[in-house]
C-alpha cells in the first residue's frame, strides 16, 4: 500500500513496462542470467524465483541474477516461495544509493536487503528479512504518517548529523547503516550491503546502486536495478534439516526472557504472529494518513476507494 502509488506513477511514466516479459539472457542447469525488461517487479520476482525453484529441483540449487529490474516489493516474500516447496530460498536486490557508508557523507548504497528463508518438520519455519541499513525507508515513511519519531541511530539529517526527526531523514536521503555509526559498528551493515551489491549488480549486469536515479513521483528514467533469487534443496546435504531447524527454532523460544511478558521469539514468528491476528480480525489496519492518500490516489485514476470498517 505504502509503494502503490509510486507503481502506478512508474507505469504511467514509462519507467515501468506492465507488459513486459523476463527474458532468459544465460543459463546453465543451476544458473540463470535475466533480462528483467523493465517489467514490474512482481511479474520479473515470479518469473525468476520459479525458475530459481525449478533448477534447485532438478540439480539441487538454482541461482538466478536479474538485470533491468523494478522495485519488487518484500524481499522475503521471495524467499518464502521457496521454502513453500521445501527449499531453502534466499534473495536480494540492490536499491537507490540512500545508506551512507561509514565515514561517509553521501548515500551510495541502497536498503540492499537480504532474506532467507527455510522450513522445519510440523510446518514451522524461519524467515530472516533484513534491510541493511538500521531501517528501510519505508519504516521512515511509517513513523511520518504516524506523527512519530525515529529512534535514535536510523538516520542523518541534511548536516550529516544523527536526527530523529522522520519528515527531515526522508529529505535528505541518509540512513545509517545496520548498526548505526562507526561507534557502534555501522561498518558492518555497509559491508553486508556491499556484499548484496556484489550479487546483484555484480552478477546480473544492472546498474550499480550509486548510479541508480532515486525512487520519486517524478522520476522518469527506469532504475535498471540488479536482484538475486536463490532455491537450494536441503535433501542434497545432511538428512534431518528440517528436524535440525524445528530444533533450533524451539530451542530459541524457550529461552528464559528478561521480561516475562515479552517472549522470546524466532526469526518470523513477529510477522507470523501478526498475520494470524489480522486473518483472525478479517481487517488490516493502516494510519489515517495512508488512507486518505489512498483515497486521494483513488480519486486520481477513477477507481473505489478503500473504505474503513
Amino acid at each position: 500500500m505504502n509503494r502503490l502509488e509510486l507503481y502506478i506513477n512508474d507505469m504511467k511514466s514509462g519507467v515501468c513496462n506492465p507488459h513486459a516479459e523476463p527474458i532468459i539472457l544465460k543459463e546453465t542447469a543451476a544458473t540463470a542470467w535475466v533480462d528483467g525488461c523493465d517489467g514490474l517487479g512482481a511479474t520479473v520476482g515470479n518469473f525468476s524465483m520459479a525458475l530459481a525453484i525449478k533448477k534447485a529441483k532438478e540439480c539441487g540449487v538454482g541461482w538466478v541474477a536479474v538485470k533491468r529490474c523494478n522495485h519488487y516489493g518484500m524481499a522475503g516474500y521471495w524467499a518464502l516461495k521457496a521454502e513453500k516447496e521445501g527449499l531453502i530460498g534466499m534473495s536480494f536486490t540492490n536499491s537507490s544509493p540512500i545508506l551512507v557508508p561509514t565515514r561517509a557523507k553521501q548515500g551510495t548504497l541502497g536498503t540492499n536487503p537480504i532474506s532467507m528463508a527455510a522450513p522445519a518438520t510440523g510446518g514451522d519455519s524461519i524467515v530472516v528479512d533484513l534491510a541493511t541499513t538500521t531501517a528501510a525507508m519505508g519504516k521512515v515513511e511509517m513513523q511520518i504518517r504516524k506523527g512519530e519519531p525515529l529512534p535514535e541511530g536510523w538516520a542523518l539529517g541534511p548536516d550529516c548529523e544523527p536526527t530523529t526527526d522522520a519528515q527531515l531523514a526522508f529529505d535528505a536521503g541518509k540512513l545509517l547503516p545496520l548498526g548505526g555509526l562507526e561507534k557502534t559498528n555501522g561498518y558492518k551493515g555497509y559491508c553486508l550491503s556491499a556484499m548484496v551489491e556484489v550479487l546483484c549488480s555484480g552478477l546480473s549486469g544492472s546498474r550499480a546502486t550509486h548510479n541508480v536515479p532515486q525512487w520519486s513521483h517524478s522520476q522518469t528514467e527506469p532504475p535498471n536495478l540488479g536482484q538475486c533469487f536463490v532455491a537450494l534443496n536441503p535433501e542434497c546435504f545432511a538428512p534431518g534439516f528440517g528436524d535440525r531447524i524445528a530444533d533450533c527454532l524451539q530451542h530459541w523460544r524457550n529461552l528464559e526472557p528478561v521480561d516475562p511478558s515479552l517472549p522470546v521469539l524466532a526469526p518470523g514468528d513477529k510477522e507470523r504472529n501478526n498475520a494470524k491476528v489480522t486473518h483472525a480480525r478479517g481487517t488490516i489496519k493502516y494510519p489515517e494518513s495512508q488512507m486518505t492518500s489512498a483515497k486521494r490516489l483513488a480519486d486520481r485514476i477513477g477507481i473505489r476507494p478503500l473504505e474503513a470498517i
